[in-house]
This record gives structure tokens, sequence and C-alpha cells, in this order.
């Protein structure tokens, strides 16, 4: 009892620490800021999408950002990476009605979508370079993008409502930013994901608080995937997405390429931007968590047996102790048992109310907060099962395509066991 009193008190520290003192993580505080003056002329914005197999989503998703009442000049291509759904076909065949419902002058800013859009055919990557399947999309899209001051890295799962690219522009022009990223509203519709969605980003935020993202002097980097505004200048300083190219987690690095030259960055939450791709089942909802998560600890070991030990600190213990304690104390026992109680209730109690935030922007009813701790132990579970896949030779994947950091460790394996058999 004296082992689990003093765990359970220095895990009710470690959430005053991260309530009080970690970047008010917790508060999806971070909304976009109102911009006082619109710039005087819009800057021209290209918009990438990388799609592969997404005939499903395209239509519920394109002729939103075609319909952008963004005043500017405002083109879009669509990166078809190997597509085997027709993703290809679907988005000209979108294209050709926004073209039709867009008169003669497809670069004239229009409310009824009116824009220049390009379906492009993926290639593969050059022979000899490694990139990561979405990144190599992206680039692909970048490569064939006509002269503009601005890019939007945009997935095809994401639905924008009318105004957001001015708003975005407009937040970028007006504070001089570099990057302008919002996360995307996940769909929250069925059970499973009512449960797992707001967590995922509640732990997103943890990792990387919006509040020191958005601080020039903060070493801490990051962007949202769905939405992603970038200066095309900081782009091209970077050497464009080159710097990134094998990078699984392709938000987080762009967020690090763009903050490691000194450029600003900014990092929030809307409602504004929406994920329409439905995880029904918890397995799809795990395969989302699973394929990605060992990568973000860098296929390290001992980050993982580390991350598993800080779950099961900050998240399992604190109910643990206040169950233990209370049970005791039903017992008459010392007061071990009650410190115990009370040190576990305290930071059960702070993980939750940190937790409500989150649960309000996804309109869930606050009374699901105390059971952040089992969420907790199903992602602890789905980072396990992340590094036994990579292990296994699955690693993370994008639409299909494998962990190019697999691929190279199977390689070496390969050579390492045909070596083996020449020398024998």
């Amino acid at each position: 009892m004296l082992a689990l009193s003093i765990a359970c008190t220095a895990a009710a520290a470690a959430w005053i620490y991260l309530v009080a003192a970690h970047g008010g993580y917790w508060r999806t505080s971070q909304w976009l800021p109102p911009v006082a003056a619109e710039p005087g002329e819009w800057p021209a914005v290209v918009a990438v999408v990388p799609a592969r197999n997404e005939a499903e989503m395209l239509p519920a998703t394109l002729p939103a950002l075609l319909g952008q009442e963004y005043p500017g000049a405002l083109s879009v291509i669509v990166v078809d990476d190997g597509s085997t759904d027709g993703t290809g076909e679907v988005a000209a065949r979108l294209a050709r009605g926004s073209a039709c419902s867009g008169g003669t002058t497809p670069r004239a800013p229009r409310r009824d979508g009116g824009r220049p859009v390009r379906v492009l055919a993926g290639k593969p990557a050059p022979e000899g370079e490694r990139w990561a399947g979405k990144v190599w999309a992206m680039a692909q899209g970048l490569r064939a993008a006509e002269p503009a001051d601005y890019v939007v890295f945009t997935d095809a799962d994401i639905a924008w409502e009318a105004h957001t690219l001015r708003r975005l522009v407009a937040a970028a022009e007006g504070d001089d930013r570099d990057l302008v990223s919002q996360m995307a509203l996940l769909r929250a519709a069925t059970g499973w994901e009512r449960i797992v969605v707001p967590a995922f980003v509640y732990f997103f935020a943890q990792l990387y608080p919006f509040r020191r993202v958005n601080g020039p002097g903060s070493r801490t980097a990051a962007a949202a995937g769905g939405c992603m505004l970038v200066r095309r200048a900081a782009l091209e300083k970077s050497g464009g997405l080159a710097p990134i190219r094998d990078a699984l987690i392709d938000d987080v690095a762009m967020g690090r390429m763009i903050k490691s030259q000194r450029g600003r960055c900014w990092l929030g939450v809307t409602r504004q931007v929406t994920s329409v791709r439905p995880y029904p089942r918890l397995a799809s909802l795990w395969q989302m968590v699973a394929r990605s998560a060992y990568t973000q600890l860098r296929y390290s070991p001992a980050l993982l047996a580390g991350t598993l030990a800080g779950l099961l600190f900050l998240y399992a213990l604190p109910p643990a102790g206040a169950i233990t304690g209370l049970a005791g104390a039903d017992t008459g026992a010392g007061p071990l048992t009650a410190l115990t109680a009370a040190a576990g209730l305290a930071g059960w109690a702070l993980m939750s109310l940190s937790f409500v935030p989150m649960l309000r922007l996804y309109r869930l009813s606050p009374l699901r907060a105390p059971g952040l701790p089992l969420i907790a132990l199903l992602y602890a579970a789905m980072t396990a099962d992340s590094a036994r896949r990579h292990y296994a030779g699955r690693g993370a994947e994008w639409r299909g395509r494998t962990n190019p950091t697999r691929l190279r460790f199977s390689v070496v394996v390969q050579a390492g066991n045909e070596a083996k058999k020449v020398g024998s």
C-alpha cells in the first residue's frame, strides 16, 4: 500500500503539471483568430489533393473545395495515386461538372464552383529515391502546380465549408504565417467513433500542444494533414517536399520542416473542416491508430516501452488507486489507504476534467470523461499492436502502401540471409 500510495501521489502531481503547465493542451482554445482587415489583393492558391482509392469520398468533398467562396485565383490538382477503384475517372467527372458550371473563364472567382481542376495520374517514385506514398503524391501535385502564393494540402475525405479558404488565407496574410493548419473534425457518429475519435485528438494535442506550436519561440511543431495552407516561398526555401520524403506522418513532418527554417506556424481546432470518412467498426478505428503509432515512436522499442508505461502510470494508476483505497477504507484501514484513495481520485478527476473540452468540441456528454482511462488502455493496446505489425512486416500504410522503413528493413534482412546462403 505504501508503494501504491507513493505512485498515485506522483501520478496526481503529474496531472497537476499537465493541466496547469503543459501548454493548455486540453483547452481546445486555439481557433482561427479573427482578422482585422482582409488583404487588398487576394493571393493565388493551388490546392493539392492526393487521392488513392477515394472514389467514394470525392463526390462528397471535391465539390466543396471547388465551391470555395474565395475572392482570389484558386486551382485544384487531384493526384490519382495508382487507384484501382476509378478515383481518377470520378475526379475527372466532377471536374467536368465544375467547368460546365463555371462558364468559359475558369480562373475567375465564382460562387458556383467554376475553378480549374487538373486530374494528374500519379507515377512511381524515381528509382533509388525512397518516398512515402502520400508525400510522393503531394510532391507530384506540387511540381505540376502553376505559380501561386500559397499551396493547400488537403485529403480526399475532407469537406470544407464555403468560407474556410478565405479565412485561412486572411489569417496567414494578416499574421504573416508560413503554415496555417486546422485539425479537421473527425466523424463521431457511431458508438465506437464517439469513444475513440475525441481521445485520438486529445492525445495528439497532448503530444503537440497547439498553443506551443503557435508560439514562434517554441520548438514544438506539428500540423494537421487534412488542412494545411503553406506559403509557396516557404516550400521553395526548404527545397519542396524532399526533406520529408520518407515521412509517414507527413503533417507533423511538415510543421517541423517549416519551423526549422524559422517559419511561423499556426495549428488549431475547427468545426468548418470535417472528415467524412466513416469508421463504423472498432477494426477500422484500430487500423487508423495502429498504422502509424509505432512510426510516431520512431520504431524505438525503448520509446514504446516508455509510452506504454506512461499510459499506465497516467491513466490506469489513478483509478486503480482510487478503487483500491476506497475499498480499503470500508474495512477500516489506516491513513495510507486514505492517502491512496485521495491521490487516485485527484488524478482521475483532473484527467476527466481535462477531457471535457474535447468532448464538448465533438458535442458529446461530459459524463463520458471518467471513462478516459479505459480508452487509454485501448490506445495502449493499439500502440503495442502497431509495433507487432511493424516487426511482422505489416507496418504503417497509406491507402494500401507499405511502410517504406519496414521495406528497407526487409530488404536488409533478405540480403543478409542471401549472403549467409552464399557463404555456406
